[in-house]
């Protein structure tokens, strides 16, 4: 079974019938924000590759698509690998044709290898580059025909703020690149975009999240003790995505810096273990 998912903050209902294509969504941050949109009446595109249970990773787009059904969304699952053009192509069309077009596009997917350029294997590299940086490109260059025809689009990246201390490049620039160029698509289509109304940003996580990837590449399971639950990433997107009139498009965000402008005070919650909310550790790429 996945994780409880519990919102902390209010839904406004501004998402109803909104259609959300998120990449990655069967499971951690992807799933939360899925679920999180889906309270608030939301049409959810579970993009992902889990079609099939898997033994050690919980969630696939058919299980999500059930909760989102369940949290008050609709919901259409559909394999995706963001590395393959066509496929891409098709479902973004799929969803079009499904909910009538496509309001935002969220850039959940994730590749990481914490290895130097020595040790990472080119075909590790290749991967890391495909399903960051360029599915950013590719996502962005299928949708903006769908989304110049909303009056609420957006493009939301999951990446980090530009860094480019030497302590973040020397251990793993492999894996800065591929994030660090999301960032800077953003950056660029923020401005591709900014007359036609469609808001881009990039959103990161102020300390570690309980997610798969802590678990199996950064680290193990005993890290989620220093972390928050994907929650508060997925109430991050969602004040992002229901900001009106392209406010906030250009900015890097990170998520308790937005959730403090937009009111939150206690963070208690959010953490893993709430008991030791106090004593957790920072994300990569922030000093």
């Amino acid at each position: 079974m996945s994780e409880e998912f519990v919102t902390l903050t209010e839904n406004t209902g501004a998402l109803k019938d909104k259609t959300i294509f998120i990449t990655g969504a069967s499971r951690g941050i992807g799933r939360a924000i899925a679920l999180k949109c889906a309270a608030d009446g939301a049409n959810i595109v579970i993009a992902a590759k889990s079609a099939e249970p898997h033994p050690k990773l919980p969630g696939t787009i058919f299980s999500v698509a059930q909760e989102v059904e369940s949290a008050g969304g609709k919901a259409l699952a559909l394999q995706v690998d963001v590395r393959d053009e066509q496929r891409v192509q098709e479902a973004m069309a799929q969803a079009a044709d499904k909910f009538g077009g496509i309001d935002a596009v969220i850039n959940n997917a994730g590749a990481i290898n914490l290895s130097n350029v020595e040790s990472t294997p080119p075909k590790r590299y290749d991967l890391m580059q495909d399903i960051n940086s360029r599915a950013v490109y590719l996502t962005a260059h299928l949708a903006i025909p769908y989304l110049k025809k909303s009056d609420s689009a957006h493009i939301l990246s999951l990446c980090p703020p530009l860094n480019l201390q030497p302590k973040w490049l020397g251990p793993f620039a492999p894996y800065a690149l591929s994030k660090f160029g999301m960032t800077i698509l953003s950056l660029g289509l923020a401005e591709e975009l900014r007359e036609a109304g469609v808001a881009v940003n990039t959103l990161w996580p102020r300390t570690l999240v309980a997610t798969a990837a802590i678990e199996f590449a950064v680290g193990s399971r005993e890290m989620f003790e220093q972390s928050r639950r994907p929650a508060i990433m997925a109430d991050a997107a969602y004040e992002v995505l229901i900001t009106k009139e392209a406010a906030l498009s250009g900015c890097q965000l990170i998520d308790e810096e937005l959730l403090v402008e937009r009111g939150v005070k206690d963070f208690t919650d959010y953490a893993h273990n709430p008991d030791n909310a106090g004593d957790l550790t920072k994300d990569l790429f922030l000093d």
